[in-house]
């Protein structure tokens, strides 16, 4: 069997999970069960700040959120690394 003839095209109709993630905040269990309909959680990136794309929880890109008609979109800003590093910022 030889898969080098097709190298990747075989993965390409994989399908993966794509995330956007606005930002994190670590709570205390007593304070998340507090949380209402009303509550609101501040996270720890600014409005203006890139948001994190991820594949299957691996970062890949950052992006800006967009508007179309009326539905969200994101913009891709910047891509990681092709050789695994991360992008521009990432700890």
């Amino acid at each position: 069997m030889t898969i080098h003839t097709r190298g990747f095209d075989l993965l390409r109709e994989v399908d993966v999970r794509l995330s956007v993630e606005l930002g994190k905040t670590d709570m205390k269990l007593k304070d998340v069960l507090a949380l209402g309909e009303e509550s609101v959680v501040m996270l720890d990136r600014l409005t203006d700040d890139l948001l994190d794309v991820l594949v299957n929880g691996k970062l890949i890109a950052r992006g800006e959120i967009v508007a179309e008609g009326n539905r969200f979109g994101l913009r891709i800003v910047e891509m990681a690394g092709g050789n695994g590093a991360a992008v521009e910022g990432e700890a």
